[in-house]
This record gives C-alpha cells, structure tokens and sequence, in this order.
C-alpha cells in the first residue's frame, strides 16, 4: 500500500471560494448518538487548496488529505464531482 492510497478523502459543498487558491468545504455527517439512538446531524469546515480555483460556490468536491499549506490548509482539491446550477 502506498502513502497516497491511506490518504482521507472527504466530498463535501464549497461554501466559500473568495481567496485566492482557497476553498472553504463544508462537511455534513450523520451518525446515530451513542446512548439514545437518535440520529445526530454535524457539519464540519474544512480549508482546502484550489491550484487553478477551479471550484466555485455551491459546488460538490472531493479533497484529499496533504502536507501542511498554512496556517488553516491541510486539504487539497481532487476534483469536483457536481458543479452547482
């Protein structure tokens, strides 16, 4: 197994692409509550790189888990999967 393949992918909504080679992905999880059984909804905000910012607001993308870019990017962009209408 090569690094590349134990690498996270996540797909997630851009809810933000104002900077520049910047994207800020939005997370939506659902799993049920450890005690009670109901199903918990949770989002998470991820920062990730966009080389050519190719990727624009309310798209659906796939990043990849990377080295450190800065400060807050620790994804980059793979590829997006549905453009928004």
């Amino acid at each position: 197994m090569t690094d590349r393949s134990r690498r996270k992918t996540r797909v997630g909504v851009v809810v933000s692409d104002t900077r520049d080679k910047t994207i800020a992905v939005r997370i939506d999880m659902s799993r049920p509550h450890p005690k009670y059984g109901k199903v918990v909804r949770t989002s998470n905000k991820l920062h990730a790189h966009d080389e050519e910012n190719s990727a624009k607001l309310g798209d659906t993308v796939r990043i990849v888990e990377t080295r450190p870019i800065s400060k807050l990017k620790r994804w980059r962009l793979e590829e997006v999967l549905e453009r928004a209408r």
